[in-house]
């Protein structure tokens, strides 16, 4: 691996194959960094630099650059509406703005990506402390914050990913995510360019797209969110395609067991299941030569430590169905929140550790099941903690249910009831809460099954249950 500080080490590296392939765009290696060094020399001295980040070349061309001369880069979500817009070039204070789209009235200097544009110029490899990016959390509590990571953060994350899932120079990633985001930009772009491994973009995620990826490049290792896996399930021969790769990745959410068991079937192995936010990168993953289990995250990465504690700081019992709280230490952690000193301090414990806000078990050999968030997906009815996830998967495994979303509202009796909001074709409100008791325990069936034509999504698939209730 190359040294914490330097992401990239060696630019060349001597390898004649194409680094990155997003759509009809394909740069080599040498092509892709000299490129990236020339937005280097424009933006070096920069405070902080915005990159428009849409699903292109020239996107990675802008944030590699940016790293390459230091300069704390914030990847913009392409859809961002003017309020969201302003508050992150503001809160940033964002100087540049490198490509398409506007940075809106009275924004920050543009100045567009040429990938035809090349420089040898080099810059010293930043301090593994001093800040490689500035990532926006999803504004779902307030305002997005912006979650500042540093050099040393990035490479110590990418490395224990590459080594729970040995992943090396000779794997070719295949993806289509979103290049603002953890999976799709740090695991998903920086990842491949510090393993040396190409990457090969499909700009969206289609079945069609990555079975292509499989025959036409090679594609050894693919990332999906559940949606994705869900749509590659229901095309068999694109799930079939996916036969000769070695690894396939799925997260930003639990993997339905029926996705996890059609995808086995057509694929010849399920997905890996992972951890992690955008403070923490991936804390905890499953390993390459791991034991796979649908809803199971698996274990922390190295240098990672993870505890499950209970309301009052106690470690729960390693059972896998006691629920409590996860927080996590290790290197890969974020800086803390850009200007706001005091919710930083919130979130961490007095010894060290990071609150993630989410709510897991942990069995005896120490794999992970997240529930889901503490202030979202634990419901606490009638005496029993329940987590959401857990129920949400039951529903997910009856046949005639596609999507489900689990809540927890106001009851006067139980405190709260379980409530379902389920899109399904052919099964009726009794007929599911007795599948939810059948599969479960009967204290965790839902009272009640709103039955809905779609969920609320944001642009990563997450279910957004504040609007459902």
């Amino acid at each position: 691996m190359t040294e914490p500080g330097s992401l990239f080490g060696q630019t060349d590296r001597g390898d004649d194959r194409a680094a990155l392939t997003v759509g009809e765009v394909t740069l080599r290696r040498t092509e892709l960094f000299g490129a990236a060094a020339a937005v280097a020399e424009r933006v070096h001295g920069a405070p902080v630099v915005a990159v428009h980040a849409d699903a292109s070349a020239s996107t990675v061309v802008a944030i590699l650059g940016c790293l390459l001369a230091g300069v704390p880069v914030v990847p913009v979500p392409p859809d961002s509406g003017p309020k969201e817009l302003a508050h992150i070039i503001r809160d940033s204070g964002a100087t540049v703005w490198l490509g398409e789209g506007s940075p809106g009235e009275a924004g920050p200097e543009v100045v567009p990506v040429d990938l035809a544009a090349r420089s040898m110029a080099t810059h010293p490899a930043p301090d593994a402390a001093s800040t490689a990016m500035i990532m926006y959390t999803s504004g779902t509590t307030g305002s997005p914050k912006g979650v500042v990571m540093s050099h040393g953060a990035l490479a110590a994350g990418l490395d224990g990913l590459a080594e729970a899932w040995s992943w090396t120079a000779q794997d070719v990633l295949v993806h289509g995510l979103p290049l603002f985001h953890v999976h799709g930009l740090i695991l998903g772009v920086l990842g491949p360019l510090r393993v040396g491994s190409p990457l090969v973009h499909t700009e969206r995620p289609r079945p069609a797209g990555y079975a292509s990826a499989a025959a036409g490049h090679g594609g050894t290792i693919f990332f999906g969110v559940p949606t994705v896996w869900s749509r590659i399930a229901a095309e068999p021969d694109c799930a079939r395609a996916l036969s000769t790769a070695r690894l396939l990745v799925s997260g930003s959410a639990a993997l339905p067991p029926s996705v996890f068991r059609d995808v086995a079937a057509l694929a010849g192995q399920p997905p890996v299941e992972r951890y992690g936010m955008t403070e923490t990168m991936i804390t905890v993953a499953v390993r390459s030569d791991g034991e796979r289990r649908p809803g199971w995250v698996g274990v922390p990465i190295d240098g990672v430590e993870t505890r499950v504690v209970d309301d009052a700081g106690v470690p729960v019992v390693r059972d896998g169905e006691t629920i409590g709280d996860l927080q996590v230490r290790g290197p890969c952690l974020f800086d803390g929140y850009l200007g706001r000193p005091e919710t930083t301090a919130e979130s961490w414990t007095e010894d060290g550790w990071f609150r993630t806000g989410d709510a897991a078990v942990l069995d005896e050999v120490g794999y992970h099941r997240i529930v889901g968030r503490r202030s979202s997906d634990l419901i606490k009815s009638g005496g029993y903690r329940i987590g959401a996830g857990e129920v949400e998967a039951a529903l997910l495994d009856h046949p005639a249910v596609a999507e489900a979303a689990v809540v927890g509202v106001p009851d006067p009796d139980l405190g709260q009831r379980i409530v379902a909001y389920v899109v399904a074709e052919g099964a009726g409100e009794a007929d599911l809460i007795s599948h939810v008791a059948s599969q479960l325990s009967v204290h965790k069936r839902p009272r009640e099954v709103r039955l809905v034509e779609s969920l609320p999504r944001n642009a990563m698939g997450k279910v957004q249950k504040a609007r459902l209730v």
